[in-house]
């Protein structure tokens, strides 16, 4: 092995006396540097737009929502309360009351959706930093604050005493609607504020205290339609979840970030997959060059092979020189592809090369399982290239 080894590394590293094997060589080699660095830098534009995609998420969505495994809603009792400020790892939680509702300004009317919240709610989302304008809304008041598209679709701002929005929510029962009065909870409110998170968000969310859902709802006092928890840092989230489940009365389910936003995950996945999947096979057409480079080589060192053969070198032992150069040039070439592609991205991150719009740069984010995972998709894919190409040496090939 040892000898094979030595013999790869002496066919790899010194110049042919053939200059057409060499720009072979060159170009072999070459194309799997920059297919490894081109993979290393898409996959990192991919994670960085993950990141960038789930950012305005982390606004809105909590680190862990409560939702009831039956129905609507679900009554949260004493001990449930008691429960959930007891385990060790929350930080802060809010009750939420949410409905569908429609809103009338101006004679124009608007299906939405309104989130109740309490006092708490801001210690479990930063919704209140992406307001941009206006002021979030006072505890107990008949205040709103929605998203920028809802108020851009019924041309309403902020602070406007003398047209107030009206909101509307279907009564809860059944039975014949005789009246549009009889068959719906309303309350007059005013926007206070502004929000602008991403535009399904903006189109979608108004927010107000939960006493004037819960008014709108008829629900009790203790009646809400999901928590919403705040975890501490660096807090194992698995836990968490199995201490409340266990001490929680009610018949619930728990959802994180991710399950919040489950179609997106997928989304954004899905397309992680389908370009490595495409740049796969870019590395695979680049490979067939190093096959074709190993195979010109075999034949240029034909006269080398049948004194090695003369000397006591079996034929496995010459497929495997050939073996083993393809390797060390697919291998060396993808360490330094990634290499390449670590450096291209650090300078976009500390640079920003390319920018998105004139003000935001393309998001870019290094993770060591991107490395990894180039670094092994040209290994098993040299390899395998490697091993086509030794697989041409034959018995009658050595000897004549």
């Amino acid at each position: 092995m040892n000898f094979s080894l030595y013999i790869a590394k002496r066919y790899l590293f010194t110049k042919s006396s053939n200059n057409a094997i060499n720009i072979m060589t060159i170009i072999a080699a070459s194309g799997v540097v920059v297919a490894a660095a081109a993979l290393f830098i898409v996959l990192s534009g991919f994670a960085g737009l993950k990141d960038f995609s789930l950012e305005f998420s982390s606004f809105v969505d909590p680190d862990l929502k409560i939702l009831p495994a039956q129905g609507k809603s679900f009554l949260l009792t004493e001990k449930d309360s008691t429960t959930l400020s007891k385990i060790e790892g929350i930080a802060s939680y809010s009750r939420i009351i949410e409905e569908r509702i429609i809103i009338e300004f101006d004679n124009k009317n608007l299906l939405a959706s309104l989130k109740g919240v309490d006092e708490h709610y801001l210690e479990v989302t930063s919704i209140d930093s992406m307001i941009i304008q206006g002021q979030w809304f006072e505890k107990g008041s008949g205040q709103l604050v929605s998203g920028w598209g809802i108020a851009h679709k019924l041309s309403f701002g902020v602070l406007d005493y003398g047209k107030a929005l009206n909101i509307y929510v279907p009564k809860p029962g059944v039975g014949q609607i005789t009246s549009i009065k009889g068959a719906f909870n309303s309350l007059n409110m005013v926007n206070i504020g502004v929000f602008d998170v991403n535009e399904d968000l903006n189109g979608t969310y108004v927010y107000t205290d939960i006493v004037n859902a819960r008014y709108l709802m008829d629900y009790a006092n203790n009646q809400v339609t999901s928590i919403e928890i705040k975890l501490q840092p660096n807090v194992d989230e698995r836990t968490v979840r199995k201490a409340i489940l266990h001490h929680f009365d009610t018949d619930v389910i728990i959802k994180n970030r991710a399950q919040l936003n489950d179609s997106l995950y997928k989304m954004l996945n899905t397309e992680n997959l389908v370009v490595y999947l495409i740049f796969t096979l870019v590395i695979i057409i680049a490979l067939f060059n190093v096959i074709g480079a190993l195979i010109m080589m075999i034949l240029d060192k034909k006269g080398s092979l049948h004194t090695l053969y003369n000397i006591g070198a079996t034929t496995k032992d010459i497929r495997r020189v050939f073996f083993l150069q393809g390797s060390l040039m697919t291998i060396l070439g993808g360490f330094a592809g990634v290499l390449i592609g670590l450096i291209l991205v650090v300078l976009q991150q500390q640079f920003a090369w390319v920018m998105i719009t004139p003000s935001l740069p393309y998001p870019v984010k290094i993770q060591i399982v991107n490395i990894l995972l180039v670094l092994v998709t040209i290994a098993v894919l040299g390899l395998i290239a490697s091993k086509i190409a030794s697989e041409r040496i034959n018995e009658k090939l050595i000897r004549n």
